[in-house]
């Protein structure tokens, strides 16, 4: 089992976080490449894939969550699920073979809830950003 396998409970096709470069209490930094197989690429769309802007949030969010397990903040047994989703801008697309680096920043982290913002950059441009937040349960 993977690092990342072991922080998320979500499994290919659905998880996209290859790998965390940073975590601490204020900030996490995490990539993940978008390979020419993903699942949706089939369908969105055959002559020119695009990854779907519903999957860069997913992308940002994983990401979070990943970061806060590998600080401790979460228990290795609490789920998190997405509650609301704000001031969502996507600003490049992401094609097949990209890298997204997403950096996430914790507002408010409890037991109950985490709200965080993230941005995703391809490079260093911004592909997209948001805020979120999620509700932790067991």
């Amino acid at each position: 089992m993977s690092e990342i396998e072991k922080l998320l409970p979500h499994r290919k096709p659905f998880l996209f976080v290859d790998e965390i470069v940073q975590a601490d209490q204020e900030k996490i930094i995490a990539r993940h490449i978008f390979t020419e197989s993903e699942f949706f690429f089939a369908g969105h769309f055959p002559q020119y894939p695009v990854v779907p802007g519903v999957i860069l949030i997913e992308t940002m969010a994983q990401s979070g969550g990943a970061g806060l397990r590998k600080t401790g903040v979460l228990g290795g047994d609490a789920l998190f699920f997405l509650a609301s989703v704000d001031k969502v801008k996507f600003r490049r697309q992401v094609r097949p073979g990209e890298e997204v680096r997403s950096e996430i920043t914790n507002l408010r982290v409890s037991a109950k809830t985490i709200k965080q913002s993230g941005k995703a950059f391809v490079g260093e441009e911004l592909a997209a950003e948001a805020e979120w937040l999620c509700i932790v349960g067991q």
